[in-house]
């Protein structure tokens, strides 16, 4: 299956770049004007009668908390949410503690909900995070901030991260992180694996991607791939992985009873050690820079050293975006790149053809440039058809703050939350939706083809 949907991909990468394979959707609205969507522009096919967020099913606060602990889908909240679209149908409310959310199961509905969002989409604001942020007046970053400012923000860190004139300079840095994980990879197999296997290749990708990032972000390295990791930067990877894990618990308390809780202050401590420690690094930076400029030597450095010297931000306003940023970068990469080396050990002719393509644009010892990376359209398939089936953001979330929106035959207030995902079918190239919950971080799993595999 995977190799077929490769090869389905694969020819549309080699003759149509502009294409991404995602089978486009007609929706069940009609719009009268594209600039201004609300319920009274909205025309609702086949005269079904226009009914609203009171009429939609849905388990309650308990029912879900029995899903979830009962039933033991609180670690597979993924799956909870393919059962509930079964019972519910493509469009139902779930209420989580203070939470009222929408869950949107259809390619048709979802693109209904995007089609009616303001100029400033506003997404779920994560009030956990955002009430640490204001508790010890951090600035908020590109995952907490909001609106007009979110947009700006953004604006300034996109470029340095996404355009590929800029990304191609950080390719000797990610090069050196990749010949060490390799030689980490080796001294684990001739050490603790008989010569044969890594006990914790997950673990250590995960290692991999950490100091990936960090090298980007901060410049520096963290040690990550180290034979014995620093103590600090073990703990710091240890923070990451504590606000992660605490992020959904919180949430279903009452926010007047957080400064109470024992679980808050964890997660404030873990939040501190995530801030002291991008504080430390960008201190060093910024002495780095002013002892050059003292010296009348020019500045050199990339991501982080653009930020401060650009002034486009304030200090607080970098330390609180680089500390997303790298909580962004770590899952992802390692997600990604787990499945794939999953899914070629399943399938050896996958990997062959991929290796004679790496060998034959980079022979021998020769290190990997951004122009090596753009002559592997092969490459480009299999880390495409990886994200298709495991996307490192299969979900998102949405407040519509402007007007009163109409999906399907519903029509909703503002201020309320909807969420949805799109998953990709493990048959096909094309994409089918399902929902997720806003109490997890991401982990997509494509449980019918994890299935199919394991029996």
């Amino acid at each position: 299956m995977f190799s077929r949907s490769l090869l389905q991909i694969g020819l549309r990468v080699c003759t149509h770049e502009n294409r991404n394979g995602i089978k486009r959707v007609t929706p069940t609205l009609t719009y009268i004007s594209d600039r201004r969507r609300d319920a009274s522009t909205t025309i609702v096919g086949d005269n079904n009668k226009q009914k609203t967020m009171d009429d939609l099913d849905g388990p309650s606060f308990l029912r879900s908390l029995y899903w979830l602990f009962g039933k033991g889908y609180f670690q597979t909240t993924h799956q909870m949410q393919i059962e509930h679209s079964k019972i519910y149908g493509p469009l139902w409310k779930s209420k989580y503690g203070p939470l009222v959310i929408v869950n949107v199961a259809s390619a048709e509905l979802i693109e209904q909900v995007l089609r009616q969002e303001g100029r400033h989409p506003t997404r779920m604001d994560m009030p956990h995070w955002r009430s640490y942020r204001e508790l010890r007046n951090h600035a908020y970053g590109p995952l907490t901030e909001m609106g007009a400012q979110w947009q700006r923000i953004r604006s300034i860190l996109n470029p340095r991260m996404l355009k590929p004139k800029h990304v191609s300079a950080y390719t000797n840095a990610i090069n050196d992180v990749v010949t060490d994980f390799i030689e980490k990879v080796a001294w684990l197999r001739e050490t603790k694996g008989e010569g044969v296997m890594v006990n914790d290749l997950a673990g250590e990708l995960y290692k991999f991607a950490f100091e990936g990032i960090c090298s980007v972000l901060f410049e520096t390295r963290m040690g990550c791939l180290n034979e014995e990791v620093p103590e600090e930067t073990q703990k710091f990877i240890f923070s990451v992985g504590e606000m992660f894990r605490l992020s959904p618990i919180i949430v279903l308390f009452p926010k007047s009873t957080w400064p109470y809780l024992p679980v808050w202050k964890h997660f404030v401590a873990v939040w501190d050690h995530l801030f002291k420690v991008a504080e430390e690094q960008v201190r060093q930076k910024m002495e780095e820079i002013q002892e050059r400029i003292s010296l009348g030597q020019p500045v050199q450095g990339e991501y982080l050293t653009h930020l401060i010297v650009s002034e486009q931000m304030s200090v607080t306003e970098i330390l609180g975006s680089i500390t997303e940023l790298l909580l962004a970068g770590v899952d992802t990469t390692s997600n990604t790149v787990s499945w794939s080396l999953y899914h070629m050990a399943l399938e050896p002719e996958i990997q062959e053809k991929l290796y004679q393509e790496v060998i034959s644009v980079c022979p021998g010892d020769k290190v990997p440039t951004s122009d090596d990376i753009a002559r592997m359209p092969w490459l480009k398939t299999v880390v495409r058809e990886t994200l298709r089936m495991y996307p490192v953001v299969p979900g998102n979330a949405r407040i519509n703050v402007e007007n009163e929106i109409v999906v399907g035959d519903h029509i909703f207030p503002k201020n309320l939350i909807k969420h949805y995902e799109i998953r990709a079918d493990p048959a096909g190239a094309t994409v089918k939706p399902i929902t997720r919950t806003l109490l997890v971080p991401a982990t997509p799993i494509n449980l019918q083809f994890i299935n199919r595999t394991v029996q």
